[in-house]
């Protein structure tokens, strides 16, 4: 080895996901690129004059983490307008940060909490009541989206949108009334989201260099937890090219420190075939570079074939024209090259979408196509079969931490333990990859699916799975790396701490093998690298990184609080509790309040036994 390594990192535990070099002490980059893997002092023969090296100090390095469905790029353009209740542990806690920005929110702004948490994460085991919001906000507009189910509104907000007596129930939602038939604030979903979303586009947007700015620090806060690489699924209200200009403009200008490889999102009802048509015409998959690049079509194909994941409702049956939607579109896509994602929540919708599929496949084969169901919670044995026959694959994600109560409650314990079957997928060889489904009905913070997938439990506490349907460490944390690089057609590149591969590298907090089950999802990065270069990094890393312009405008949640709230800035030890409840009805003791008990005179010394001194009925260890 002659060549000189820009940068060593050395004194670590390096798990390269390497099979034929599981584990390393150093790695040494060059020219954006992992040179070696191995010990401190082979590494430091690389050294040369110009060589940086930054001792991590016994820390686990992993690889830069893979999210295989995000929506970064509309996320990005409203990230910084937007205050995150993800991680928040109690509801006391997320009204004082409501106040706490609606006391700073000027008019005609809005304050906007869209998602990624759910109310089985509080202590309270509960939501916000429409009175306790209009209280903490009677004059500024406040959006709070809960998961794919519902938004509250206050009566603010009601006016800034014009929702009056006369206003209709779109197809698929419900303007919840009161007895006078006024809107009283409550959105729900019945069981199309798209209420929801509509609702929340008409509020104000940021300017074009605030864009660019949000986008930057969201880029940053996923760098903070570790994440490099991220393929967007698109989205409703995210039109292409128009959409896409500011991370576009990033690229162009080297601010990007994620990478991205999008997929395209059709956005127009009735003429999905048209967008698609349009876009073979315009974007190649694979066209651009490292940092940004096409990946195909999807996660919407046709709008006839989405089947919203609102499990506090009954599955929607798809209409009849879905098929005749869906087949000219995946035709098109199928001669044209172009791989494919599709939302797929119900083993129904599945079975009629793989029809289509195998259809296609016999006049145009599919093979080589890297195309993927997402999320997939109740499919059967035979269609996880049926799509590895066709050469395809299934990206998971862990809405089900956020839901999984709401599922158990309608379809009982022993469906849940498939949600989905995980273990299932890849024993019959498919490729399956991970991620979050971030921003609005999850969280985008990897270790919260990473602990999903190894213990099995929601935030709330409910243990979902059997041990023959959870992950050992090594195995979750590969399908958030290596995994994912098939669903963005990169196998080889990334993924790995490998010679030649893209040195996009973590290095955690937390040792992500030794921690208790319960703190995997505390876990950040304090130093991330994308191309060997930092974007982040944290206490004595810090340095390392350049500084980020301060969030805009000045008047932003991410100045304040920023993006997902650990346990130990949201309240404190008390609020732990909600994570450790395994509850999913209140119990007789003291049914949800669990943070407020431990305050009183009672013998426990610790989380663990305080459940047991309390003889709770929900006790879950």
């Amino acid at each position: 080895m002659s060549e000189t390594a820009d940068l060593i990192l050395y004194n670590g535990k390096v798990t390269t996901l390497d099979r034929a070099n599981p584990q390393a002490e150093a790695v040494a980059v060059k020219d954006g690129l992992i040179l070696f893997a191995g010990s401190t002092a082979e590494a430091m023969r690389l050294a040369g004059p110009g060589t940086k090296t930054v001792d991590v100090g016994g820390r686990r390095i992993i690889p830069g983490l893979i999210d295989s469905h995000m929506h970064i790029i509309r996320g990005g353009l409203n990230y910084n307008m937007e205050l995150r209740w993800d991680g928040v542990r109690s509801l006391d806690h997320a009204m004082e940060m409501l106040k706490k920005q609606v006391a700073i929110t000027p008019p005609p702004q809005w304050v906007r909490v869209v998602g990624g948490f759910t109310e089985h994460q509080f202590a309270e085991k509960r939501l916000p009541t429409l009175e306790e919001i209009n209280a903490a906000a009677p004059d500024t507009p406040v959006f709070i989206l809960h998961l794919y189910d519902r938004a509250l509104l206050n009566a603010a907000a009601l006016r800034a949108v014009g929702y009056t007596k006369d206003t209709q129930n779109p197809p698929g939602g419900e303007i919840v009334r009161d007895a006078a038939g006024n809107p009283t604030g409550l959105l729900i979903a019945q069981p199309n989201a798209t209420i929801l979303y509509a609702t929340l586009a008409r509020g104000p947007k940021l300017p074009p260099e605030y864009q660019k700015n949000s986008t930057r620090h969201f880029m940053r806060e996923v760098n903070r937890l570790g994440v490099t690489s991220v393929i967007d699924a698109g989205g409703g209200f995210q039109n292409y090219p128009q959409d896409y200009s500011i991370i576009e403009e990033l690229h162009r200008d080297g601010q990007l420190t994620v990478r991205i490889a999008y997929n395209l999102f059709t956005q127009k009802p009735k003429e999905e075939l048209a967008d698609f048509s349009g876009w073979v015409g315009q974007v190649k998959p694979g066209q651009g570079d490292d940092l940004y690049r096409n990946n195909g079509a999807g996660e919407m194909l046709v709008y006839s074939a989405a089947d919203f994941e609102d499990f506090q409702v009954a599955r929607p049956d798809m209409p009849p024209n879905m098929e005749a939607d869906l087949e000219p579109v995946i035709r098109l896509l199928a001669e044209n090259r172009w791989p494919w994602r599709l939302h797929a929540t119900y083993d129904e919708t599945i079975s009629r979408a793989l029809d289509v599929f195998e259809k296609v496949n016999a006049d145009v084969p599919l093979n080589g196509l890297n195309w993927f169901f997402d999320h997939a919670e109740t499919i059967s044995d035979r269609n996880i079969d049926r799509i590895a026959a066709l050469g395809g694959g299934i990206a998971v994600q862990h809405r089900m931490a956020f839901q999984g109560e709401y599922f158990t409650e309608r379809y009982g314990a022993r469906a849940a333990e498939r949600s989905p079957p995980i273990r299932r997928m890849l024993e019959a060889g498919l490729p399956v990859g991970a991620g979050t489904d971030a921003t609005r009905v999850a969280s985008y913070n990897p270790w919260v699916s990473l602990s999903w997938l190894v213990t099995g439990r929601t935030l709330g506490g409910l243990s979902l799975y059997p041990p023959s349907n959870l992950l050992d460490r090594e195995s979750a944390l590969r399908l958030w790396t290596q995994a994912n690089t098939w669903f963005s057609s990169e196998p080889g590149k990334k993924g790995q701490v490998k010679a030649g591969q893209l040195a996009d590298l973590a290095v955690l907090s937390d040792d992500y093998f030794s921690v208790p089950d319960d703190r995997i999802q505390d876990i950040t990065a304090v130093l991330t690298l994308l191309g060997g270069t930092p974007v982040h990094g944290d206490g004595d890393f810090k340095p390392l990184a350049p500084d980020l312009p301060p969030a805009m405008p000045d008047w932003s949640p991410v100045r304040t609080f920023g993006g997902y709230q650990q346990r130990a800035e949201a309240g404190g030890r008390k609020y732990a509790f909600a994570s450790l409840c395994g509850c999913a009805n209140a119990c007789g003791v003291h049914g949800h309040a669990h943070a407020q008990a431990y305050q009183a005179n009672v013998p426990a010394a610790d989380e663990r036994s305080f459940w047991g001194a309390l003889g709770c009925a929900c006790w879950a260890f």
